[in-house]
């Protein structure tokens, strides 16, 4: 009976947290970045609510304007008519500082303080990536995408996209006929989908997946939203591959936010004449992703291991002749171990387009080894 009694206070605490975050959720000029910033002050998002407004204010970055509307009682009627969807359609609730909140996007600054999720989703101890590119996707990104979902069935990937036209729906179906677990980041509540065609493919992504949002049920349909959804498909995996894109798009914003988070960018190369392939072809021209050229490009560059699969063993030529450049980048990751380009290039004193050339000579003299998130290593 007490261990009953524990239990349902547990269960009370945990709902009464969630209805004062969603509350705080609501409020006007207190965006992710700063919801994260009063909680991790205050201790909870309920303190934050019952805070005096003098104390919130002595904290840095917390202005008047930024508290004007953090009172109103409106807010939490608004939370509870939440909850009570949220119960009403089985869909769980993780706060940004959960163990099951995904642990890539935690060390995302703007990462959701709230994500809501349906279907069944396993992303602990999963390679995850992020495919994404065009609506008006051509035949050959068709043959691309599918053709490397195919190929990385072996390594067991969650494949992420958005449920969109295009290279979303064909990502997430190439990973449903695999068997693969799929996710649908959407840019709407849990209410309804977008778009509705698709709305035929829900079943059988939640029962191998399923949609995370961070957006309510009441929430508009917005164009703002899709922009918004994409730091979730971004910071949810370890590496976005972009497919296809014109010179303009969701996708690019997507790879930048995922560059911005220091995560792993992959673009198709096109012919330059191909409307598609302005954009992926422009972040392999301004080093903002790896050239997607064979589907295997994504375990190799990403050090993705088969389980039971001993690595390679990579046996480096003896008295390998390096120039005056080569030797001074080998002596610095022989001494510092895994560091990133950009740190290289500081602390070598080149130009970090100098630094990827090298370092790419000698990967192919068998020196150093790329690793995820942009690290290179001494062989």
């Amino acid at each position: 009976m007490l261990l009953l009694r524990f239990q349902n206070q547990i269960l009370k605490m945990t709902e009464n947290n969630l209805l004062y975050t969603l509350a705080l959720q609501q409020v006007p000029n207190i965006g992710d970045i700063t919801a994260k910033r009063l909680i991790n002050h205050c201790g909870s998002a309920e303190e934050v609510l019952k805070e005096k407004k003098q104390n919130l204010l002595k904290i840095d970055g917390i202005g008047a304007v930024m508290l004007e509307a953090l009172f109103k009682k409106s807010y939490l009627k608004e939370a509870e008519k939440e909850i009570d969807f949220i119960k009403a359609n089985n869909i769980k609730a993780f706060y940004f500082n959960d163990k099951n909140y995904p642990e890539k996007l935690k060390h995302c600054i703007d990462g959701p303080i709230l994500l809501f999720q349906s279907g069944n989703i396993d992303l602990e101890n999963r390679h995850i990536i992020s495919i994404v590119g065009a609506r008006k996707i051509t035949s050959n990104g068709i043959a691309f995408c599918e053709s490397l979902v195919e190929a990385l069935v072996p390594y067991n990937p969650v494949i992420i996209s958005g449920f969109a036209y295009g290279t979303d729906i064909t990502a997430h179906k190439a990973a449903m006929k695999h068997n693969l677990q799929t996710i649908g980041c959407l840019a709407h509540g849990l209410n309804t989908i977008y778009p509705q065609v698709h709305k035929k493919y829900m079943v059988e992504v939640e029962k191998n997946g399923g949609f995370l949002t961070d957006f309510w049920s009441t929430d508009k349909l917005d164009r703002n939203n899709f922009l918004k959804r994409n730091r979730v498909i971004a910071g949810i995996s370890e590496a976005t591959i972009v497919i296809e894109s014109a010179e303009k798009g969701g996708s690019l914003v997507t790879a930048d936010i995922a560059n911005s988070y220091n995560r792993d960018v992959f673009a198709v190369p096109g012919r330059t004449t191909d409307l598609q392939s302005v954009g992926c072809n422009n972040l392999i021209k301004h080093q903002k992703a790896h050239m997607l050229s064979s589907p295997l490009d994504v375990p190799y560059i990403l050090n993705w291991q088969l389980e039971n699969d001993k690595k390679p063993a990579i046996q480096k030529q003896l008295f390998v002749e390096l120039d005056a450049t080569e030797k001074v980048i080998y002596n610095y990751l022989k001494e510092n171990e895994k560091q990133q380009l950009d740190g290289i290039a500081i602390n070598c004193n080149l130009p970090i387009f100098k630094v990827a050339s090298v370092l790419l000579t000698m990967e192919l003299k068998g020196v150093i080894r790329p690793l995820p998130g942009k690290l290179f290593e001494v062989i």
